[in-house]
C-alpha cells in the first residue's frame, strides 16, 4: 500500500523570502511535485491551515523577514492537525541543523542548493517516510479504545520479550460476559460507551503499572504487565469507569490470568492460556473477581484437545447415541405421551460417558456444533420413520437448532431432503431454538425461522426465560412452542416468586395460543403445580428418565 501510495502526484509548499530559491527548488523539483509558494511565515501559515490536507511536505527557510522559521515550527506542532507534516529546513546556517531537529524537523538542506539529485533524493525520502509513519499510526490504534491493535501488541511484546528475557510477565485476558446482548438491548452507543469504559480502567491499571493493553476482537481486551503478587486492586481499578455508568450487578466483567514467570510456553500460548482462564471463569473461579491459569485448566486444555482430535473417529465409528426425553400431555385427567426431546450422549471407548455440557460447549468453541447437529437430525428422522412404518404413529420429535445452523444457507434444504428421505411431514421434527439465539443478529434468524415454519415445521423457543429480550420481541417471534427454562422449575414448589412466574409465562402461553412445556419436572409436587396453573406438557424424571431409542419404541408399542 505504502509503495502505492509513493505513486500519487503530492504537494510541496517552499517557504522562502527571495524568489530566486523559489524559482531554483521549484526547477529542481517541479516536475515531480505539485509546488505552492509561500514568502513568509505568516503567509505559510495561512496556506498550511488551508491546505493541511493536502501538504505532503513543507520546505521551510528560518531567516525570513517578519516571523522567523523556527517560530512557524513552534505554531505547527502546537495544532494536532499540523504537527504531521514533515519539514525539512533550508538554511545556509550550519549550527542551526542540530537546533533544527531538535524542533521537529525531518531533514535539512543546506544553501546554495547546488546539488539537484541530493536534494530531490531527500525530498522524496522525508516524503516516504512520513507516509510509512502515518501508516503504521493509523494500525496501531484500535480508532475505538485507542489502545493497541491486536497486531502491533503482539509485535511490540514479542519485542519487549526479546529484550527482557527476565522479567516476570503476566498476560490477562478480559472481556464482558454477553456483551452482544448490551448492543441488541441498548443499542451500539451504549455498547460502545461500555468498551471505552473497559478501556479507561485499563488505562488506569497501566497508570500504575509496567505494560501494554490491545482491544483484540469486540469486547476482548489483552493486557501484558509485569508480574503482580495479587489482583484485587487492579480488577478495581478495571471495575472503577464501569460502576459510574452500570449497577454492580450489571458488570459482568470476566478476567482470565496465566502467570509464567519462567516463559516456558510462547506468548501466543499464554494469551491462549489466559482467555481459556476467562472464559472457564465461572466454572473454575472460587472468587467473584479472575481465574488464573492453572494445573487444572491444563490437564483440561490436554483433555479437550484429544476430545477435539477424535471427533471425527468419534461420528465414523457412531460413538454418538441419541436418547429420548419423553413429553407428556398433562392437559387431560393422566399424563399421556406425546412425543420427546432427543438429546445426545458420547460414549467414549476409553473416557466412557461424556457430559453434553461439557462437549456440546467444546463443540461449539471448535466450530464442530453443526454437524453434530445433522448426526442427531439424521438419526432422530430415522427413527421417526421407522415407527411411522412400524406402527403408523406421528409422534413429534424435537431437536436443537444452533445458532450456527440458523446462519446455514444450507439448512431448510437439508431438512426437506431429511424429511422427504424417511416419508415424514415437517411437523414430525420439531425445532427447538434457544431463546438467547433470537438475539444474536435478529432480524436475519426472523427470516430463516419464519422460512422453515413456512415449510411446516413447528418451531419450539427453548430455555424461555433466560435471556433477556423475550418479552419485548414475543409477539413478533415465529414460535408454535413456548418451553420453559428449567431453572424456573426448579425451586417452584418452596418458592412462590418462582412460581408466580411459571404462572405469568403460561399465560403468555394461552395470550399467544402457544402450547407450554415445563422440563426438568422431578417430583409429584412440581407436577400438580403446574397441572394446576394451566402447562399443557412436561418432561422429566417423574414420568421418565431419558431412554434409549429400544426403550422408546417399546413404549411407543406399549402405548398402542
Amino acid at each position: 500500500m505504502a509503495k502505492q501510495d509513493y505513486n500519487i502526484r503530492r504537494t510541496i509548499l517552499i517557504v522562502d523570502d527571495e524568489e530566486v530559491n523559489l524559482r531554483i527548488i521549484g526547477k529542481i523539483i517541479g516536475d515531480e511535485f505539485d509546488l505552492i509558494y509561500a514568502k513568509s511565515g505568516e503567509e505559510a501559515l495561512e496556506i498550511i491551515r488551508d491546505k493541511k490536507d493536502f501538504l505532503s511536505l513543507i520546505l521551510l527557510d528560518l531567516y525570513m523577514g517578519g516571523m522567523h522559521g523556527f517560530e512557524v515550527m513552534e505554531k505547527l506542532r502546537a495544532e494536532e492537525d499540523l504537527k504531521k507534516i514533515p519539514i525539512i529546513v533550508l538554511t545556509a546556517d550550519k549550527g542551526a541543523e542540530v537546533e533544527s531537529l531538535h524542533r521537529g524537523a525531518v531533514d535539512f538542506l543546506s544553501k546554495p542548493f547546488d546539488h539537484p539529485e541530493v536534494i530531490r533524493a531527500r525530498v522524496t525520502r522525508a516524503i516516504e517516510l512520513s507516509v510509512d509513519r502515518n501508516l503504521i499510526k493509523n494500525t496501531e490504534k484500535d480508532p475505538l479504545t485507542g489502545l493497541m491493535t491486536k497486531d502491533f501488541f503482539f509485535q511490540y511484546a514479542l519485542e519487549h520479550d526479546k529484550f527482557h528475557q527476565e522479567t516476570p510477565v503476566d498476560a490477562i485476558a478480559i472481556d464482558f460476559s454477553k456483551f452482544h446482548l448490551i448492543n441488541e438491548l441498548y443499542g451500539r452507543a451504549f455498547g460502545d460507551k461500555i468498551l471505552n469504559a473497559i478501556a479507561d480502567g485499563i488505562r488506569d491499571v497501566l497508570s500504575t503499572r509496567r505494560g501494554i493493553a490491545s482491544r483484540v476482537d469486540a469486547d476482548l481486551f489483552y493486557l501484558y504487565l509485569e508480574h503482580q503478587k495479587e489482583y484485587d486492586n487492579l480488577i478495581k481499578e478495571l471495575r472503577n469507569p464501569l460502576e459510574l455508568i452500570l449497577k454492580d450487578s450489571d458488570i459482568k466483567l470476566r478476567v482470565g490470568i496465566f502467570q509464567d514467570e519462567k516463559r516456558q510456553a510462547t506468548l501466543y500460548q499464554r494469551f491462549d492460556r489466559a482467555l481459556m482462564a476467562c472464559n472457564n471463569y465461572f466454572k473454575f473461579t472460587h472468587a467473584a473477581t479472575y481465574t488464573i491459569y492453572d494445573d487444572e485448566m491444563h490437564d483440561q486444555e490436554l483433555y479437550e484437545a484429544m476430545l477435539v482430535k477424535n471427533i471425527d473417529m468419534a461420528f465414523r465409528e457412531e460413538q454418538f447415541k441419541i436418547v429420548l426425553q419423553p413429553k407428556y400431555d398433562i392437559t387431560g385427567d393422566e399424563p399421556v405421551l406425546s412425543g420427546a426431546e432427543v438429546l445426545v450422549r458420547w460414549m467414549h471407548p476409553e473416557h466412557g460417558k461424556i457430559s453434553p455440557d461439557f462437549f456440546i460447549p467444546l463443540l461449539e468453541e471448535n466450530g464442530l456444533i453443526k454437524e453434530l447437529d445433522r448426526y442427531v437430525w439424521v438419526q432422530a428422522a430415522k427413527a421417526l420413520g421407522r415407527w411411522r412404518r412400524s406402527y403408523g404413529t406421528s409422534f413429534p420429535l424435537s431437536v436443537n437448532v444452533s445458532r450456527v445452523d440458523i446462519f446455514d444457507p444450507g439448512l431448510l434444504e437439508f431438512l426437506l431432503t431429511l424429511i422427504s428421505e424417511n416419508g415424514l411431514d415437517p411437523e414430525n421434527l420439531q425445532l427447538e431454538i434457544t431463546e438467547t439465539a433470537y438475539t444474536d443478529n435478529t432480524s436475519q434468524v426472523l427470516a430463516v425461522v419464519k422460512e422453515l415454519q413456512e415449510k411446516g415445521f413447528k418451531i419450539a423457543m427453548d430455555d424461555f426465560g433466560k435471556g433477556y429480550s423475550s418479552l419485548n420481541m414475543l409477539t413478533n417471534l415465529p414460535i408454535d412452542v413456548l418451553k420453559l427454562d428449567m431453572a424456573f422449575i426448579r425451586d417452584i414448589v418452596e418458592n412462590k416468586k418462582d412460581m408466580k412466574m411459571v404462572e405469568f409465562i403460561i399465560d403468555i402461553g394461552k395470550f399467544l395460543e402457544v402450547p407450554v412445556v415445563a422440563e426438568g419436572v422431578e417430583s409429584k409436587e412440581q407436577y400438580l403445580l403446574l397441572k394446576e396453573a394451566g402447562c399443557d406438557v412436561i418432561q422429566g424424571y417423574y414420568l421418565s428418565k431419558p431412554l434409549s431409542v429400544e426403550e422408546f419404541e417399546k413404549l411407543i408399542a406399549d402405548n398402542d
